[in-house]
C-alpha cells in the first residue's frame, strides 16, 4: 500500500494515476473539506487526516509500505508566512515521525529546486549544492529547505528516505489552475500576455511523477535527486503557445525595470482580488536567477527521462480543451 499526501494537488493527482497504472494500491490522505475532484473516478482509497495533527496520521499509515509526501503550501508572495512554515516544516516532521512509528519501508519527500541555495550565474545547479534554510528570497524557499534538511537528517538516523527536487512544474491534469496553467488558459482565451525577459527550467508534471515513482523504487536512501526538464524563456513559451492556439493573443514586452517597480505593489492587488499571483518580486527574481539545472544524477541512477516542453505545452492545451471545453486548435510541429 502507498500513502500519498497532497494527492489532490497537481503533482499529487498525477502521481496517484501513475501508481495506479503500475497496479499499485494507493491511499490518499485528504484534509477535511478538501475538494477531491482531481481524484474522481480513480480507484484510490481516501482517508481524512491533517499533517499538522500527528494523531490523525496513524490510521492513514496503517499497512503502508511507502509514503509519498507531497502535501505543502506553495507561495510566491513576499514577506513572512508562518502558515507556510508550519505546514511545510512541522507537517513534514509529523509525517516523518508517524512513518517511523508505523514502520514504513520508504518515504519519498517532494522538495523543490528552490530549497537549494541560489547559485550565481555560471554555476551548474546540481545535487552537490547545499539546501539553504536562510534563503532571503522567500518564505517558501526557506521552509522547503528546512524540511528537506530534516528529512535527510532522519535518513541519517535510520529512516529510509529519499528526496526529489522538481523545477517549475507544468502539464495536464491541472485541476486547480496553477500559475503556469492560468497563463496557458489566458493564451487559449486570447488574452494579452505581458512578459519580461527571463527564463527558467520547466518540467512536465507527468515526468515529475515518474521521477517520484522511480525514486521510490531505485533511489538511494539519504540522497536527493533533481527532477528538471528544459530551460526556456518566457518569450519562447509564448511563441509556442502562439503556434498552438492560432496566434490570436497580443504579446507585450514590459521593460524589466518597470516590472520590478510594479511588483512592489502587485502583491496587494493579488490579495485584494483573490487571484493567483504572477508578477511578484519573487517571480521576477526567479526569472532572472541562474536556471542552468542538471538532472544528470536522476537520469543516471533512476532512469529519469523528461519530455520536451513543446510536447508538454501541446498536451496541456489539449487537456484544458477536453476538460474545460475550451475551443482551440492544437498543432504540433
Amino acid at each position: 500500500m502507498n500513502l500519498v499526501t497532497g494527492a489532490t494537488g497537481h503533482i499529487g493527482n498525477v502521481l496517484v494515476r501513475q501508481l495506479l497504472a503500475k497496479g499499485e494500491k494507493v491511499r490518499a490522505l485528504i484534509w477535511r473539506g478538501e475538494d477531491t475532484a482531481p481524484l474522481e473516478g480513480l480507484d484510490v482509497e481516501t482517508i481524512e487526516g491533517d499533517i499538522l495533527d500527528l494523531e490523525s496520521l496513524a490510521p492513514a499509515l496503517r499497512g503502508v509500505d511507502k509514503v509519498f509526501h507531497l502535501a505543502g503550501i506553495i507561495s510566491i508572495m513576499p514577506g513572512k508566512n508562518e502558515l507556510v512554515r508550519r505546514v511545510n516544516v512541522e507537517g513534514t516532521l509529523n509525517v516523518l515521525l508517524a512513518s517511523l512509528q508505523a514502520g514504513v519501508k520508504r518515504v519519498v519527500y517532494t522538495s523543490s529546486i528552490h530549497a537549494i541555495t541560489r547559485a550565481p550565474h555560471g554555476t551548474e545547479i546540481n545535487e552537490s549544492l547545499p539546501f539553504d534554510p536562510h534563503n532571503p528570497v522567500g518564505a517558501y524557499d526557506r521552509s522547503k529547505a528546512e524540511a528537506t534538511i530534516r528529512v535527510l537528517s532522519a535518513a541519517k538516523s535510520g529512516l529510509d528516505a529519499v528526496v526529489v527536487c522538481p523545477t517549475g512544474v507544468i502539464g495536464p491534469f491541472d485541476f486547480r489552475r496553477s500559475e503556469m496553467g492560468q497563463l496557458i488558459l489566458d493564451c487559449i482565451g486570447h488574452k494579452p500576455q505581458f512578459y519580461v525577459d527571463g527564463a527558467y527550467d520547466f518540467v512536465d508534471v507527468r515526468d515529475v511523477a515518474d521521477g517520484i515513482v522511480l525514486a521510490g523504487e531505485k533511489g538511494r536512501p539519504g540522497e536527493s535527486y533533481i527532477l528538471s526538464g528544459e530551460r526556456i524563456t518566457v518569450r519562447q513559451i509564448l511563441d509556442i503557445m502562439w503556434e498552438l492556439t492560432g496566434g490570436r493573443f497580443p504579446k507585450i514586452k514590459v521593460p524589466f525595470s518597470l516590472a520590478r517597480f510594479a511588483a512592489n505593489f502587485t502583491p496587494l492587488y493579488y490579495r485584494l482580488m483573490k487571484i493567483k499571483p504572477r508578477f511578484t518580486p519573487y517571480s521576477l527574481a526567479t526569472l532572472k536567477s541562474n536556471s542552468v539545472i542538471s538532472n544528470a544524477k536522476a537520469r543516471r541512477e533512476l532512469g529519469y527521462a523528461p519530455r520536451s516542453m513543446r510536447q508538454s505545452l501541446a498536451d496541456t492545451v489539449t487537456w484544458f480543451r477536453e476538460n474545460r471545453r475550451v475551443p482551440v486548435l492544437v498543432r504540433i510541429k
